[in-house]
């Protein structure tokens, strides 16, 4: 009979790269945790951290610092918790100040500790930004964020700011800080290359957890995670809402999304 009492939380804050890798990565934290884990993500293209942010003028979610994902875990029980910060930087494109966006970020850490999670946080691509010329900075916002402005080096500037924010930040609460490595990226400076988003997300995933043993080790499993599977999210200006949480593993595992 499969034991259904989570081992571990995993919360994951992001936005595209995360979506993009989040079956590696609960399939990654499921096999490390020895054991079904609850996890529990607030991700999508284009997220913002403290606003509501929309994906190819069809799609629209809340900020992460203000979704419903905080609600359902003020009534959780305790359970020893892991938690990923990444993705922090799309609202300097949407405009957004660098002490803004580190008051959203802060915000949410301040959540994390009322979970005492043990929190891993990735800073912004600046060994792959600083080598972009300005032509293509432009290309790459025009693609990535279209119909928005890309002033080069002022953007640049606010980065650096938003940089040194998050890690004065990251060091004053014990917070786990990833240096990203330019050879992460290609010609698109801010997601991860394909070929390296396992490699990058289990040297990530090993700072907060270590390998279980053979004996409780799980056998890899990659879940199928719902495009629109939100809690509540806005998808042609109609509002729907997912019971949560939206995927079960037959362990136990589940992933609620938000």
């Amino acid at each position: 009979m499969a034991n259904r009492e989570p081992v571990l939380r995993a919360i994951f804050l992001g936005a595209s790269n995360l979506k993009a890798s989040l079956p590696d990565l609960v399939s990654g934290v499921r096999q490390r945790a020895g054991g079904p884990v609850e996890a529990f993500a607030a991700c999508g293209h284009g997220r913002s951290y403290g606003s509501s942010s929309r994906f190819l003028f069809v799609r629209r979610l809340p900020g992460i610092a203000g979704c419903g994902l905080w609600r359902e875990l003020e009534g959780a029980p305790p359970r020893r918790t892991v938690a990923l910060v990444t993705d922090v930087g799309n609202d300097l494109v949407y405009g957004a100040r660098a002490e803004e966006i580190a008051a959203w970020v802060e915000a949410c850490l301040d959540r994390l500790a009322h979970q005492q999670a043990e929190v891993m946080l990735t800073l912004l691509p600046l060994p792959r930004l600083v080598k972009l010329s300005p032509w293509q900075v432009r290309l790459a916002v025009a693609i990535l964020f279209p119909g928005r402005p890309a002033p080069w080096p002022g953007l640049l500037d606010r980065a650096r700011e938003l940089d040194e924010r998050l890690r004065r930040m990251g060091r004053e609460r014990g917070v786990r800080l990833v240096e990203p490595e330019a050879a992460w990226y290609g010609i698109d400076p801010i997601h991860l290359r394909r070929r390296v988003r396992r490699q990058v997300w289990d040297r990530v995933l090993s700072l907060g957890l270590p390998e279980a043993d053979a004996t409780h080790r799980q056998t890899a499993v990659r879940p199928r995670i719902p495009p629109w599977g939100a809690a509540e999210l806005r998808l042609f200006g109609a509002t729907l809402r997912t019971a949560q949480p939206a995927v079960r593993f037959p362990d136990g595992t589940t992933v609620a999304l938000y």
